[in-house]
């Protein structure tokens, strides 16, 4: 054992016994180690040992509950609390209770806010992104000018004339092509080939060849 480890057990039973009586609560060895360690490098072995010393000496109360003891500070060093004490104490409980719930509430409301805060665009980013809205809004303009000053509109008779053509030779492409489909089925009926090689044979070229599908009507 090394030295300052030492004179962490030598001095583990008054830590133990300070901390059980200020904290007036129950603990496992477990509970104590884990508590404490860091704080003042206590070995579990030792804090093992303090409390069983403590607890021979009457300075702590032990209790077994199965394979595990439990320490306490020993009672009988508190004055009695009567029912009003308790009472007071009790209120004083729910109050402190309601000031941290509080508390914790207007922290997250303060956390919301700092989040938002933090995320939004500085003064000078903000007058950048400005400036370069009204460079793109600029841009659009002349583009809109450029575009209502143009000579070669469409009009909406000539426009209402392309549409009208387009559903006239998209009917007749149909209407041919369904032709076709009929006029090769039947004669595939009595073809000893397969219907690729009977294309190929007669030169058959189809919409699928050149990946080109018929307009929705």
């Amino acid at each position: 054992m090394s030295k300052g480890r030492a004179e962490a057990a030598a001095g583990a039973p008054g830590i133990l016994l300070r901390y059980l009586q200020e904290q007036n609560r129950p603990y496992s060895a477990q509970d104590v180690f884990g508590n404490l360690q860091r704080e003042h490098g206590l070995g579990k072995a030792a804090v093992v040992k303090a409390l069983e010393q403590l607890a021979q000496q009457g300075k702590i109360k032990e209790k077994t509950y199965g394979k595990q003891k439990i320490y306490f500070a020993n009672q009988d060093q508190f004055d009695t609390v009567s029912d009003a004490d308790l009472q007071v104490l009790d209120a004083k409980i729910v109050a402190l209770t309601a000031n941290v719930q509080s508390l914790q509430q207007s922290c997250r409301h303060m956390e919301a806010e700092l989040k938002e805060l933090t995320s939004a665009m500085t003064t000078p980013e903000m007058q950048k992104e400005i400036q370069e809205l009204k460079k793109e809004c600029a841009g659009y303009t002349e583009r809109l000018k450029n575009i209502k000053a143009a000579t070669n509109h469409v009009t909406p008779e000539e426009k209402e004339q392309v549409y009208r053509e387009r559903q006239k030779y998209c009917k007749e492409w149909r209407k041919r092509k369904r032709m076709a489909t009929e006029l090769s089925d039947a004669i595939l009926e009595g073809y000893p080939k397969s219907k690729k090689q009977f294309f190929e044979e007669v030169g058959i070229e189809t919409d699928e060849d050149y990946n080109v599908k018929l307009p929705d009507p």
